[in-house]
């Protein structure tokens, strides 16, 4: 299956802005994707500009699609860089999108202090639709605390006043909230070890839960800052197929690897 000149399920180098200009309009069912953060780490001298790369994500994005964008700021001179935010700013207010969830990633494990801020264990998971979000599996995994104590929801009028939601049948787990936890590092990240040549990769539980949030099997992800390859892996894993764009050729070859060491499931129907 082709996208224009693209062959789906592979990995592409070249620099984002022009590869993403190949592409048909509303071709795009799921973006997961993390650019660099400033210069926090060592892209090998690859940077990118957010404005091209918004206004062709929105194009290529399909009407209903979500692209979801993992982002820190850098610090400079002890204090933050805004460039997360402005780019949230810039991806709705002059692309189109619409800002439909703000989350977060809560890093567990080591981390770097900072002798005059509280230790950053956070980062940004913007979530960008084309319109109303088409898909939505939210995942449930929240353990129920309350029952069997509460068998009744509380709901909150626009008065503020609080009452019971009448016929609500408690479950044991209830779907999780916008902060989501992940241990990070060798053993935790991912099994694959060689995936450490990129300098920042992110869990593939991460890259996982949203690809199965926003997107169902048979459905086109795509990672325009592929890196080791996260995302286009978890998307194989669960059915999805993938296209993935990355300037690095060294990093484009740790992501071949790492798809190319799974194999699809069988879907529905098969």
């Amino acid at each position: 299956m082709k996208l224009g000149d693209f062959e789906l399920d592979e990995v592409y180098c070249g620099q984002a802005e022009a590869l993403l200009a190949q592409l048909p309009d509303d071709c795009i069912n799921l973006t997961v994707t993390s650019p660099p953060y400033g210069k926090l780490r060592d892209y090998q001298g690859f940077e990118f500009d957010y404005h091209v790369i918004g206004k062709q994500l929105f194009r290529v994005t399909k009407p209903g699609g979500v692209c979801v964008w993992v982002v820190g700021d850098e610090t400079i001179d002890g204090s933050e860089s805004l460039t997360s935010f402005k780019t949230a700013i810039y991806f709705v207010e002059e692309c189109g999108f619409r800002l439909h969830d703000t989350m977060y990633y809560r890093k567990m494990g080591f981390r770097f202090p900072s002798p005059n801020r509280y230790h950053s264990v956070v980062e940004y998971m913007f979530v960008f639709s084309k319109g109303k979000p088409k898909t939505f599996n939210p995942l449930m995994d929240k353990k129920n605390i309350w029952l069997p104590k509460r068998a009744k929801l509380m709901k909150r009028g626009r008065n503020g006043k609080q009452t019971w939601r009448e016929n609500y049948t408690p479950t044991e787990y209830g779907r999780r909230n916008n902060i989501w936890t992940y241990s990070t590092g060798k053993g935790n990240s991912t099994d694959d070890d060689f995936a450490f040549e990129h300098p920042a990769i992110f869990p593939e539980r991460l890259a996982e839960d949203h690809i199965l949030s926003w997107s169902n099997p048979g459905d086109v992800v795509l990672d325009c800052f592929v890196g080791s390859g996260t995302t286009a892996k978890m998307a194989k894993k669960q059915g999805r197929l993938f296209l993935g764009f990355d300037i690095s050729e060294k990093y484009c070859e740790v992501a071949r690897r790492r798809v190319n060491s799974i194999s699809y499931p069988l879907l529905l129907g098969e």
